[in-house]
């Protein structure tokens, strides 16, 4: 089968184009450069360029507090891409992986994680913008088209939490990390095998939402913890607070895991717990300086 890959250049889209060569696929992954999502000619020459039989997409606004005020921006990529994705797709006969996100939940009230088909009800304009992309492409495109729902990705590439957690742990005293709202640590390169799984299996019969998330739960403090010890330094450095500390634009959730019925009932293995992934993601990390700091932490010197 051919692959495309679209946000090729993002964390995510790297490592799925890592993923489908190591297995010997013909993958072609493009960035934003290559590949406009936005725009209709972009995409209609890239789908006629290179013929894919799956289309991943990666491409997305992902800004979470810029959505607040620039929601216009957002939709455009988040809505409105992928439903060129999928009226080409439609067209040529390619199947879509579209990539989405724990957003679509309010994240509140809840202590069990959310199933496949469980009402969506963003309370942010980032997550208002991805429900759009996700109906779009259901819409367009409904018995070849799968929604991947990922959550709190991390990687080697890219600035993400674990980053963040080690290049602090190595410059700072102590962190006050938020302990208050819980999920699910997902390593980006078992994200990229399952949708490398996923994306033959797709088409009448299998179609639909699918949560790629790792098993197991925590919060940011319990994950920061994880991360100090791994790298060696003492996790009694890590100081828990609420979230109330940390206030931001766009209110993060509470509780965002979500449930992998679906994986199974298509005959696939959950993503394994975040402790296992996290312990494999480790030697694939340097200790590299970022600028700012989590939403979820704040560092101080003793």
């Amino acid at each position: 089968m051919r692959w495309l890959v679209t946000g090729a250049g993002g964390m995510l889209g790297q490592d799925t184009v890592a993923a489908l060569t190591r297995r010997g696929e013909d993958v072609t992954g493009l960035g934003h450069a290559a590949l406009d999502i936005t725009r209709p000619e972009s995409v209609d020459e890239a789908l006629a360029a290179h013929r894919p039989d799956i289309v991943v997409n990666c491409a997305a606004y992902t800004a979470v507090d810029d959505a607040e005020t620039d929601e216009k921006t957002a939709l455009l990529i988040n809505g409105e891409g992928p439903r060129r994705l999928a009226r080409a797709c439609a067209t040529t006969g390619a199947r879509l992986l579209h990539l989405s996100t724990d957003y679509v939940f309010s994240g509140e009230a809840r202590t069990t994680p959310y199933p496949e088909d469980h009402p969506p009800d963003p309370r942010t304009a980032y997550g208002r913008t991805k429900l759009a992309g996700e109906q779009a492409v259901l819409a367009e495109l409904p018995e070849t088209s799968a929604i991947v729902r990922t959550a709190w990705l991390y990687g080697a590439t890219g600035r993400n939490f674990v980053r963040t957690m080690l290049d602090l742990q190595a410059r700072r005293d102590t962190l006050d990390v938020v302990d208050d709202q819980r999920g699910q640590p997902t390593w980006s390169v078992d994200v990229a095998e399952l949708l490398a799984d996923l994306g033959p299996l797709i088409g009448p019969g299998l179609s639909g939402v699918f949560h790629a998330t790792s098993s197991g739960e925590t919060t940011w403090y319990g994950l920061a913890r994880e991360v100090f010890r791994h790298a060696g330094a003492d996790p009694e450095r890590v100081r828990p607070v609420d979230s109330s500390a940390f206030p931001r634009p766009a209110p993060r959730p509470t509780y965002s895991a979500l449930g992998h019925d679906r994986l199974r009932q298509a005959g696939l293995t959950p993503i394994r717990d975040w402790r296992e992934a996290l312990a494999a993601a480790f030697p694939s990390f340097g200790v590299t300086t970022t600028e700012g700091e989590s939403a979820a932490c704040r560092s101080s010197r003793s």
